[in-house]
């Protein structure tokens, strides 16, 4: 019972989820979120982090800890009490190294540096690749709505030729229209039908296109928020204002300065391999061997003829015969404790000009990342330049379908008027209503053309993609 009812407000609350309608900025924030490339991008990131970390812990000292355990069989020297040994015997070595650059030529510093900037551009390609996508789903959403209104105009017309066609066939059957006209118009309805399909397709078709860049494979009735009214606001700023703005902003240009900063780092790390190399050095070793023994308690004195005297009487000597013990684990530890502390000084002289060669790729890339740099902004003032005069360009156009949209609709309207009383034939009145389609659609072109790129001057400017 209890799967019955949870499957039951499962399926309710996926089909809450499938009826909500997706606006502009829903569908920006879930690619954000869910696209693959932009995962694996952070991913990059997150490696670029992890590089960073490890160049940071570099300036620190290294340490490291040994032990092992030793057994001997037969004729040996223990190493603790520096005697033969002919039993076995078994022993414990403990040791910590430790060793800190004191200098490399700068070069653990200059590597820090560089990962900090190789971290920044990493983030900012991730930052370009969310721009890019976001520009992408901003052009598909407005060709749904784009295709929308090509969809509901082709229905508007459809609707007015259906009416004509019965108002037309009230004339035939009056004998005010010959039959001619009836077929002239039922032809035009069909057509109209047949734009109606492909209207539909292409409206089908780009809401697939934008379910595909948010990966929505199986949402099936997904739905956008259709805005009852686009504002068309003209843009009154300068190429060189927006490149200004621009070029502060765009993370391919600050991606661009990163990496040059980063090779010139690079180059620095390249000419510190010249310079010597100080390393403090310590370390610090102890032992155990059960072969080093301690008498244990007070001697067992025993004595013993060792001599006589003149008078031939006994000289005596004393022997103190003790119990031994094996000196305890934690007494040798101490006991056997050494120190050490060296400095090592590394001075490089020849080295088959490995460093020098180093040094010379460096500088290339150098000058390389200088190129890219300039490259960069200056593919951006020639876009945006050109982005600047399209829409220019749209904007005039946009203006111009407006016009030829309110001269056709006059032009129709008066047509209309005419055909109704049987002053002019259906083809004169198709060819006004067809006008009037093309002038509406060219509109719509205009419109949605306009609005894209000037979306894009927008974004150039630092604005957020909306509308």
């Amino acid at each position: 019972m209890q799967k019955i009812i949870l499957t039951f407000f499962l399926m309710i609350s996926l089909n809450v989820f499938a009826q909500e309608k997706w606006s502009l900025e829903k569908c920006i924030n879930y690619a954000l979120e869910n696209n693959i490339q932009i995962k694996q991008q952070e991913l990059n990131t997150k490696i670029s982090e992890v590089k960073l970390n490890q160049k940071k812990a570099t300036i620190l000292p290294s340490l490291n800890a040994g032990a092992n355990q030793n057994f001997t069989f037969g004729r040996s020297v223990d190493p603790f009490t520096n005697q033969f040994s002919t039993s076995n015997t078994k022993s414990n070595n403990f040791s910590l190294q430790s060793s800190l650059t004191l200098f490399n030529g700068f070069q653990n510093i200059n590597n820090l540096k560089k990962a900090k900037l190789d971290l920044k551009a990493s983030l900012e390609n991730l930052q370009k690749l969310k721009n890019d996508i976001s520009l992408n789903i901003a052009s598909a959403y407005l060709n749904i709505l784009f295709n929308n209104e090509i969809l509901k105009t082709a229905k508007q017309q459809a609707e007015i030729t259906k009416l004509q066609v019965e108002r037309t066939k009230k004339l035939v059957n009056a004998g005010n229209l010959s039959q001619d006209n009836l077929l002239t118009i039922e032809s035009q309805l069909a057509s109209e039908e047949l734009q109606i399909v492909k209207a539909e397709n292409q409206y089908k078709m780009s809401i697939l296109t934008l379910q595909q860049f948010l990966d929505l494979d199986t949402l099936k009735d997904f739905k956008i928020v259709i805005p009852e009214n686009i504002k068309i606001t003209e843009n009154n700023d300068t190429p060189d204002e927006i490149y200004q703005i621009a070029i502060k902003n765009l993370p391919q240009i600050r991606a661009a300065e990163y990496n040059l900063q980063s090779s010139q780092q690079s180059l620095q790390i390249s000419k510190g391999m010249l310079s010597p190399r100080l390393v403090l050095n310590g370390s610090y070793g102890t032992g155990y061997s059960d072969q080093r023994q301690i008498p244990t308690g007070p001697p067992i004195i025993s004595s013993y003829i060792s001599g006589y005297t003149e008078s031939l009487e006994n000289v005596y000597s004393y022997k103190m015969n003790y119990d031994y013990t094996t000196k305890p684990f934690n007494d040798q530890i101490k006991d056997n404790a050494n120190f050490s502390l060296s400095f090592s000084l590394s001075i490089p002289i020849f080295n088959g000009f490995q460093t020098k060669s180093n040094i010379d790729n460096s500088k290339i890339n150098v000058l390389n990342n200088q190129y890219n740099l300039k490259l960069a902004k200056n593919q951006l003032y020639k876009d945006i330049q050109q982005q600047y005069f399209d829409v220019k360009a749209a904007i005039k156009k946009y203006y111009a379908a407006k016009k030829a949209v309110d001269a056709n609709k006059l032009s129709f309207n008066l047509k209309q008027e005419k055909f109704n009383v049987g002053l002019i034939n259906s083809v004169d009145y198709n060819i006004a209503k067809n006008n009037l389609f093309k002038a509406k659609s060219d509109f719509l072109q205009a419109k949605y053309e306009y609005l894209f790129k000037s979306k894009i001057l927008d974004f150039y400017k630092g604005k957020n993609i909306k509308l």
